[in-house]
């Protein structure tokens, strides 16, 4: 069995913190949680998370900054950023991906997700036979004198 891959959740909305690990736990993640920045940082040093989601506009730190600090650490995890506010598009560029609240359904969330996770694994690698089994040795044949 495959480990479930792990997200970090962040949203100063509790409400919408649950709601959001609801959905992707149903989905087979496993799913880490942070109320603010600086807690979602802590958690993120400690290593382990495949993608981060986060609400774009939190108190102290925004998501745009905390993305920023976080892909100073492995620039290599995808990191989404949700808002209420479509305006606030521009202020996203820090993060891989944007996604609008409202505008985007569960399923789409999900579907994204789904795929940033597979490109941070990166394509299946071809399975290689030995090289005995591709280039069988040929019988020798005996020269006749």
């Amino acid at each position: 069995m495959r480990p479930r891959k792990i997200i970090l959740c962040v949203d100063d909305n509790e409400q919408a913190l649950s709601v959001r690990k609801f959905l992707l736990e149903t989905r087979g993640y496993r799913v880490l949680t942070a109320l603010s920045g600086e807690e979602a940082l802590e958690i993120f040093r400690s290593g382990g998370i495949d993608l981060v989601l986060s609400d774009l506009l939190m108190p102290q730190m925004d998501g745009n900054e905390l993305v920023r600090r976080m892909k100073e650490i492995a620039p290599e995890v995808p990191m989404i950023l949700v808002s209420g506010t479509v305006k606030s598009f521009d202020r996203a560029n820090r993060a891989d991906a944007f996604l609008p609240k409202g505008a985007c359904n569960p399923l789409e969330m999900l579907e994204r997700i789904r795929i940033m996770i597979a490109r941070k694994r990166g394509p299946k690698k071809a399975s290689l036979r030995p090289y005995h089994d591709v280039h069988e040795e040929q019988p020798a044949v005996a020269a006749i004198a």
